[in-house]
């Protein structure tokens, strides 16, 4: 098994595991921050929550200036949701950002691997003390998990269509691409080797029910399947696949309606762009 060059911490949708695992955790973290509060500001489409450890290490006016910044981001992102994908949620977005060392002390136990960030009913994200590109793409990822949550509650898409939408999308807002050349290059070393997962195993609720090792690998190539309906059809492909999910919930007939391939044949496809025979 190649070894997959991805980032250490990795932001993940874990509505359905949370409910099975953890159901007073949400309730406990709306309640409390690192010492029994949080700082709260809002923008037009947000919700933040700050904990207040954070200021501990940046003095309040650093705090309040990375408030702004957190913010801004995420209004950026809302922005392009409409634009790319046709989502706009209506309700403002609750978002908890967390001192780096609550956060791990309190969810760590939720994830079989590392975790920047995750969404279940609230977006909640391992903190820093500037908004940096990681922090960025999380806030990114677990937005595209919310406007999700917002157009469609009842909706369950497979683990590798939410994982790497929200991948995709948080490099459309970056500006980057969704697969950069080293990602690109670890798939196609996997499928030379026979050693893409199959699609089952990333086609479950959430991919935290992977081991460890697996993740990093599951996120790749969810993200290539996403960015194989991408390259096909462009950003139209997409937020047709969407509007037909929402619509009737089929997943099947949703991709060939915007690709003209069901999953097993994107599947294919996309092993086929990886050089996989």
């Amino acid at each position: 098994m190649p070894r997959f060059v991805a980032p250490s911490l990795v932001p993940i949708a874990l509505a359905a595991l949370l409910a099975a695992t953890a159901p007073a955790a949400p309730a406990a973290a709306r309640a409390a921050g690192a010492d029994g509060r949080f700082e709260q500001r809002q923008s037009r489409h947000f919700v933040l929550r700050e904990d207040v450890a954070i200021d501990q290490r940046t003095g309040p006016r650093g705090a309040n200036q990375f408030q702004r910044e957190v913010l801004d981001a995420l209004e950026a992102g809302y922005d392009v949701l409409d634009d790319a994908l046709g989502l706009r949620p209506r309700r403002r977005i609750e978002v908890e950002i967390y001192d780096a060392a609550i956060f791990d002390a309190r969810f760590a136990a939720l994830f079989p691997f590392p975790a920047a960030g995750f969404y279940g009913g609230v977006i909640r994200v391992r903190g820093d003390v500037a908004v940096t590109p990681r922090l960025a793409s999380t806030l990114h990822h677990e937005l595209l998990h919310a406007a999700l949550d917002a157009a469609a509650p009842s909706l369950a898409p497979p683990a590798w269509l939410n994982e790497g939408i929200a991948e995709w999308f948080a490099a459309r807002v970056a500006g980057r691409p969704a697969l950069d050349r080293g990602r690109r290059a670890a798939l196609q070393r996997a499928a030379a080797q026979g050693a893409l997962l199959p699609l089952e195993a990333i086609s479950q609720p959430t991919l935290a029910a992977l081991a460890p090792g697996s993740a990093p690998s599951a996120y790749l190539q969810a993200t290539a399947l996403v960015d194989e309906i991408a390259q096909r059809g462009g950003e139209r492909a997409l937020r047709t696949l969407l509007a037909q999910l929402f619509r009737h919930g089929d997943l099947d007939r949703a991709l060939e309606r915007a690709v003209g391939l069901d999953v097993r044949e994107l599947e294919a496809a996309t092993a086929r762009s990886l050089g996989a025979d």
